[in-house]
């Protein structure tokens, strides 16, 4: 939820938003809360209903996102104000209890199921399969390591440097798709959606070209060839996901 305040001619800049400081940012997971934030996004929007509401970061918030937040994204989707909801977050076991214990139709995990972290695949995903819940796939290039061909020795990995492992692991994964005719960056925005619960993988742009680059990313299918090598060097998980 975002509250007024006296910008004092500062910016944004510490939560990554280089915009007048006009503007802080509430955590609020409570029932009034979240309907309050609604109600502010549709007014700035300026829509009468919001396709996707996603909780973000309740991390140290879970009972009340349990008792306060769901329910009331559930009352508002009966209500007709939003098609679906669900949360996003940088990991994916209590993303997993969000799937037993509310009616969510949708999650999305950043930096979770990628091709340097399968993680995922322990929990949320077989239970989002089971349970007809939508996934998300964020984070795909964990924090850039993934973005580029040739990931370089400060590749940046899950927001910090990358260890030397990482990117010998990423550089091999690299090598193995040029033997191919793919790119790394092709296997890292279509391995998330091997598996039958994702329904997307969501890749931001700072530009157009960025955008246009990154759309043209799962344009080329990969090889089912690539994943069975991948899966043989150990370089991601041996399970084969049932066919989407």
């Amino acid at each position: 939820m975002l509250v007024p305040q006296d910008a004092a001619g500062r910016t944004d800049i510490d939560n990554l938003f280089d915009v007048p400081a006009d503007h802080r940012r509430v955590q609020d997971y409570s029932r009034d809360g979240v309907l309050r934030s609604i109600e502010q996004s549709l007014e700035r929007l300026g829509l009468d209903r919001i396709d996707i509401a996603l909780v973000h970061d309740p991390d140290a918030h879970e009972r009340e996102a349990l008792e306060g937040a769901f329910p009331a994204l559930s009352e508002l989707r009966d209500q007709g104000v939003i098609t679906s909801f669900g949360a996003g977050m940088n990991q994916s076991a209590m993303l997993a209890r969000f799937v037993r214990e509310t009616d969510a139709d949708v999650m999305m995990v950043a930096g979770r199921w990628t091709l340097l972290d399968q993680s995922a695949a322990d929990d949320l995903l077989p239970l989002a399969h089971e349970h007809d819940v939508t996934v998300l796939a964020a984070a795909v290039f964990n924090s850039g390591i993934l973005a580029t061909d040739a990931p370089a020795q400060d590749a940046l990995f899950d927001y910090g440097p990358a260890e030397l492992p990482v990117v010998e692991r990423a550089r091999s994964i690299a090598r193995i798709a040029r033997r191919h005719g793919s790119s790394l960056p092709e296997l890292a925005a279509q391995y998330p959606l091997t598996h039958p619960a994702v329904a997307a993988v969501v890749i931001g742009g700072a530009s157009a070209e960025q955008v246009s680059r990154n759309s043209g990313l799962v344009a080329r299918p990969v090889a089912a060839e690539v994943w069975d090598e991948l899966r043989e060097h150990g370089l991601i998980s041996r399970e084969r996901h049932p066919v989407r």
